[in-house]
């Protein structure tokens, strides 16, 4: 039977391409074909994250790192920016690995003001920040270059801001906003299957993670940085998913950044011209919403579940029904990772074949 494609904000639809690159040939991690691919994937993957700084490749999930962040930066205390499932939870995280953590926490659907940030830093105490920037359970963008301007202005405060959902959709200039970490899963924007998670981490930070007696070891910043000397990974490395990165990039470059931020815009839009010729309303007020996938308010009239099942009984097209818990109370679609006006034009037309039939 075949599967859905996905329209939810994550994991996305990949490209028969990039499944076919997966099946490149077996190598030894430790050998020189391995840091001839790890090299290779380099210059392009830093382009996309716009840095001249070395890109690390971790076998896990972007919690991975998250929770390294954790475990690498905080010495006094963490200051988690809440305003949706994703980092709601980096606060969880924070307590679990034992750290002394505090929050701002906004409404759902509402984004972090920058002001916030700057009052609650100024009492002190803090050496490190977490922000979410486009989060996904909400359809939230986060303001990022008016956050990282506040914490940089504080002295031996670090960033940490989790780009999932947002590296490759839109224009992120790492080395301008003088990030501190900047982490991303690969199964949102990037458009790959789950399983890989790139990040790049600040001189700062690799030196406060140097002076962390407690950071762990697989998800240790510094044996990232020792052993990316070598063209390597500290651990067994998930292969095939670089294999997977290579093609997608080259496959961004390919097509050119700049037509890449204007395809996901073109998406974007599509989506919410729907949302409004049929009076639905986005969760995140206007100058906040994200690029990469729209989160609509449900309607009490229309029978979500309803329609959501029928969109994909029928059309073989799935799109997501909220999360956490908004989870019934919003719906979300995706546009990011390799669609097209042409692929959103037929996802809204099925959404637009079904919705009568669940509109009481």
């Amino acid at each position: 039977m075949s599967k859905p494609k996905l329209f939810i904000p994550g994991p996305v639809d990949v490209a028969p391409e990039t499944y076919a690159a997966m099946a490149g040939p077996g190598i030894g991690h430790r050998g020189k074909d391995f840091e001839e691919l790890y090299a290779s994937i380099q210059p392009g993957i830093r382009q996309v994250v716009g840095t001249t700084r070395p890109v690390f490749f971790s076998t896990s999930s972007a919690w991975g790192i998250m929770e390294g962040c954790i475990r690498n930066l905080v010495q006094k205390k963490v200051l988690n920016l809440c305003c949706g499932a994703f980092s709601d939870k980096w606060y969880g995280v924070s307590q679990s690995c034992g750290k002394e953590a505090e929050k701002i926490q906004v409404e759902w659907g509402q984004a972090i003001d920058p002001e916030s940030v700057r009052a609650k830093l100024a009492e002190g105490g803090f050496d490190t920040v977490t922000l979410v920037h486009n989060e996904t359970s909400t359809g939230v963008l986060n303001p990022l270059r008016e956050i990282s301007e506040v914490v940089k202005s504080f002295d031996d405060v670090l960033l940490v801001v989790d780009t999932v959902s947002s590296l490759s959709a839109m224009p992120i200039n790492y080395d301008e906003l003088e990030i501190d970490v900047l982490l991303a899963g690969v199964q949102k924007a990037i458009a790959l299957p789950p399983g890989l998670a790139v990040f790049v981490t600040s001189d700062a930070a690799l030196e406060r993670a140097a002076t962390q007696d407690d950071r762990g070891y697989y998800f240790d910043f510094c044996e990232f940085a020792k052993n990316h000397e070598k063209n390597n990974t500290p651990s067994t490395p998930a292969i095939p998913h670089l294999y997977a990165l290579q093609e997608r990039v080259e496959s961004m470059l390919a097509e050119g950044l700049e037509k890449r931020y204007e395809r996901h815009r073109t998406n974007n839009t599509m989506v919410h011209q729907w949302g409004e010729r049929h009076g639905f309303q986005l969760l995140p007020p206007a100058g906040f919403r994200s690029l990469s996938l729209s989160c609509f308010v449900t309607p009490e009239n229309l029978d979500q579940a309803g329609w959501i099942k029928s969109i994909i009984a029928n059309h073989q097209i799935a799109i997501n029904g909220g999360y956490g818990k908004i989870k019934g109370k919003t719906f979300r679609i995706s546009n990011m990772g390799n669609e097209t006006p042409d692929t959103m034009r037929e996802m809204l037309d099925a959404l637009d074949c079904e919705l009568p039939k669940f509109l009481t």
